[in-house]
């Protein structure tokens, strides 16, 4: 049977598939139109087998909101360039939708993913959308979230995703987008000091505690001061190195930058063997605190500076409050398309060098 031109656009409306995989399917088939689909779904299996093993680390999230519930998804291509074709980004808007109508609650590392894809012949359509986009299409994760008020933001095309979720009122939800925003600029990882761990905090002092010892240059000047003495009283410094501190000491800011490396390491040496005295001492203990509190800040939404404040001081758990006092966030997700994927490092030269050879 002749394979005419209105049979292959027929079918390539149908599928989406490319006009050349579109005519091979019809002539294999003798222009059975339901059997080129069904060689089409198989060419599309196959193309999913053999990029099993391919990274796909780009791509977009996309969310679904209704009523008190939100989703939002990540699905993953091989390019940035596919992430920004209408059909992979149709397909991704449908994961979501799909999960959202779902009983499933998802998870940030890929949980109920193939609960979802069996659903609604949603795999189907992942095995159809790669015969037709040629590259390798990964649902990746959803996670979904429920409140008395929800919202949504997505930033830079679909890169990050985020759904919040609220108790206490139902008509707060341009205040929590506004927070949403937040969430997808400074990237917090809790919304409250009380969601963290005594052990988590106990772990960030002791990095910060250590950290400092290690840098001797950064710790209080009577501390840093009573090492170096006991560096030179005990000649545990070189003559050399006690003649720079001798001849730079009025003017400590640039003393590092003549003392030996051994000198400084001797210093953190003498620094970790007093590590139980230094942290007694009040000055020290303050510093780590503050550098506690600090790092806890930059971490805990609530407690970050809002955005958006015109004050430039208002906090986010300030703003929340002056819009209102009954509501409390109960949860949010946050998803950066790609982030923990190890990315292949593509050298085009040496891939056209290696053709050509």
């Amino acid at each position: 049977m002749a394979i005419t031109a209105a049979m292959v656009k027929e079918l390539r409306e149908m599928t989406g598939a490319g006009m050349m995989d579109c005519k091979k399917a019809l002539t294999e088939t003798n222009g059975d139109m339901e059997a080129a689909v069904e060689v089409l779904k198989k060419s599309g299996a196959a193309k999913m087998e053999k990029k099993a093993s391919r990274i796909a680390a780009e791509g977009i999230t996309r969310v679904a909101v209704k009523d008190s519930t939100a989703v939002v998804a990540e699905v993953n291509s091989e390019t940035d360039f596919v992430a920004k074709n209408a059909i992979f980004q149709e397909f991704v808007q449908l994961v979501a939708d799909n999960a959202l109508e779902s009983g499933l609650n998802g998870g940030k590392n890929g949980e109920d993913i193939e609960a979802l894809l069996d659903m609604n012949g949603l795999k189907d359509v992942l095995v159809e959308k790669t015969a037709t986009i040629g590259e390798k299409l990964s649902v990746r994760r959803f996670a979904k979230v429920t409140g008395d008020c929800v919202a949504s933001y997505i930033h830079a095309g679909g890169k990050i995703g985020v759904i919040l979720a609220a108790e206490g009122a139902s008509d707060v939800q341009e205040a929590l987008t506004n927070i949403a925003m937040q969430i997808a600029a400074m990237n917090p990882e809790y919304i409250s000091r009380a969601d963290i761990a005594q052990e988590a905090i106990d772990k960030m002092r002791e990095i910060i505690v250590d950290s400092s010892l290690n840098d001797p240059a950064s710790l209080p000047k009577p501390i840093l001061n009573a090492l170096i003495e006991k560096a030179c009283t005990e000649k545990v410094w070189s003559d050399e190195d006690i003649a720079i501190y001798e001849e730079k000491k009025s003017n400590m800011n640039y003393l590092f930058n003549f003392l030996s490396k051994e000198a400084a390491a001797a210093l953190v040496s003498l620094a970790m063997a007093d590590k139980a005295n230094i942290v007694e001492n009040k000055i020290f203990s303050g510093a780590v605190e503050g550098r506690v509190s600090k790092q806890l800040k930059d971490i805990c939404l609530l407690d970050q500076t809002y955005v958006k404040a015109e004050d430039g001081k208002q906090t986010v758990g300030q703003y929340l409050k002056a819009v209102n006092g009954n509501v409390t966030l109960k949860e949010f997700v946050r998803f950066e398309t790609g982030e923990g994927i190890e990315k292949k490092n593509e050298d085009f030269a040496a891939e056209v060098a290696a053709q050509l050879a």
